[in-house]
């Protein structure tokens, strides 16, 4: 057996856990602002912290009424924990000059739910490709340096509906899986709603559906 294969193939398989099964991701705490000029040109870059795109139509309008005479309103944004929501818009720039330099700033920091908008006042001389790319990727890495960054845990919430006398074997499953109790209704009939981490979900739904006494249903993703 090739001892260093098998080390390579180790390593490898505790990354790919570590992909697979990561339960934390990051977003900025507040919304900041930063300027930056090259040659005239007047960038601003706003970034926010956003959950949709409803949010995200929200505040570009606001953007372009607070800033309604600047020539462009670019901006790029991710949404979810899984960052499976993308989106460039580069507002009469040329193609790929501006969008997409945001976009990268944000994936470099590794960010989710943010938006940024950098608006741009020309200032009377061209900057080329290359003096676009930079100025639109430096406001918006001003922009998220600027920011204080927090690390959230993605959640499953789920519901389990017992009896009453079901009460004791519930809490104790909650206490030795360390679940988060979001909300009760402990009648006859009860009703709880916990939180898990991603990376504890399976082993713990597994734990209460030994229990046939037990229904468990989902409920969302936060």
């Amino acid at each position: 057996m090739d001892w260093r294969n098998l080390s390579m193939c180790i390593h490898c398989n505790y990354y790919v856990e570590l992909m697979l099964f990561s339960d934390t991701y990051k977003e900025i705490k507040s919304a900041t602002k930063k300027i930056y000029k090259e040659k005239g040109s007047k960038f601003i870059a706003y970034a926010f912290t956003v959950y949709s795109e409803d949010e995200v139509k929200e505040k570009l309008e606001e953007i372009k009424r607070i800033e309604h005479s600047a020539r462009h309103h670019c901006y790029a944004y991710i949404l979810h924990s899984d960052k499976s929501a993308q989106r460039t818009n580069d507002d009469g720039e040329p193609s790929s000059t501006a969008g997409k330099p945001i976009l990268g700033r944000i994936l470099a920091s590794d960010l989710t739910n943010i938006l940024i908008i950098v608006v741009r006042y020309f200032g009377g001389i061209k900057l080329g490709v290359p003096g676009l790319i930079r100025s639109y990727k430096t406001v918006a890495a001003d922009a998220i340096t600027n920011a204080t960054i927090i690390t959230k845990t993605i959640k499953e919430y789920y519901e389990v509906r017992f009896k009453y006398p079901q009460m004791n074997d519930v809490m104790r499953l909650v206490k030795e899986s360390d679940l988060e109790v979001v909300d009760t209704d402990l009648q006859i009939d009860c009703r709880l709603i916990f939180a898990v981490p991603k990376s504890k979900e399976e082993m713990v739904i597994e734990t209460f559906k030994k229990n046939h006494e037990l229904s468990i249903k989902f409920v969302k993703t936060i």
